[in-house]
């Protein structure tokens, strides 16, 4: 049984039986705490919502909280949305619901966390693909950590590396003058590089070091070998036509190739097909 203790629209709770029954999945305790009067929006001392504990794929709970009135894009006092908590989860379902009731795919603060960067942080192609499918931005950088690929090669998750590239996020662009590419030789991630360079990344470009990609790669190593290989045997006109083409489009023109008056072979070769 619960009693309802609330006591007005600021009260403040360091962490209400409400966020203990989000947090727990548990909804039928969730339902009647929201029936005795527990506003959806109560919150921790840190701003911490209800919303933000039940992301652990309780979409129930979710729903009944949504259908409460809980605020999609809460922040807490560091920055963190529901949003980013279903990334930090790798709960999808969530995620899809909450985009579909308004939630934001970036904050308007760059120094905020970001729901991207953390999805592909954590290879949770799902959440990256949802994200990305709701507006956000392939590209979208933060000084302190750099752009969303730069973070995938850093983490070794291709399949969002792959995710980004193929919806227009930019080969080149990393954190400073440190590339995804350099990100990726690092990891000796051949799957990545190669990844990488079927893209169009540059080898000669230098991190803060001054440091080309390949004086990063492992002596005698395959990821070397690959970048030898593209140093030593300049880019066939055909690839650098399809960089200079997509680059050209832009990211959120990319999806529409397909309705461009092209033979499927061509539309196929600039989609990477």
């Amino acid at each position: 049984q619960f009693y309802c203790t609330y006591q007005g629209p600021y009260s403040w709770a360091d962490r209400s039986p409400l966020h203990e029954a989000a947090s727990q999945g548990r909804l039928l305790a969730l339902r009647t705490l929201l029936a005795q009067g527990y506003p959806a929006n109560i919150v921790t001392i840190d701003q911490v919502t209800p919303l933000h504990e039940c992301l652990s794929g309780h979409i129930a709970c979710v729903r009944a909280l949504l259908s409460s009135g809980a605020n999609v894009n809460a922040a807490t006092i560091d920055g963190l949305t529901p949003l980013y908590n279903c990334c930090r989860s790798g709960s999808a379902s969530c995620m899809e619901l909450l985009l579909q009731h308004g939630a934001r795919a970036h904050s308007a603060h760059t120094h905020y966390p970001s729901a991207l960067h953390e999805a592909c942080k954590r290879g949770s192609s799902k959440c990256v693909k949802s994200l990305l499918s709701h507006g956000a931005d392939p590209g979208y950088e933060l000084s302190h950590l750099g752009s969303p690929l730069y973070i995938s090669c850093l983490h070794r998750q291709a399949a969002c590396s792959e995710i980004l590239l193929r919806t227009g996020a930019r080969v080149n662009a990393g954190r400073g003058s440190d590339s995804p590419l350099h990100a990726a030789v690092r990891q000796d991630c051949v799957e990545q590089v190669a990844l990488l360079l079927e893209f169009g990344a540059d080898v000669n470009l230098r991190d803060d070091n001054n440091r080309k990609a390949s004086e990063l790669a492992p002596p005698g190593g395959h990821v070397q070998q690959l970048l030898k290989t593209v140093q030593d045997s300049p880019r066939s006109l055909c690839q650098l036509c399809r960089i200079t083409i997509r680059d050209v489009i832009g990211p959120l023109r990319l999806k529409l190739l397909p309705t461009l008056p092209l033979p499927p072979l061509l539309t196929g070769y600039l989609n990477h097909s």
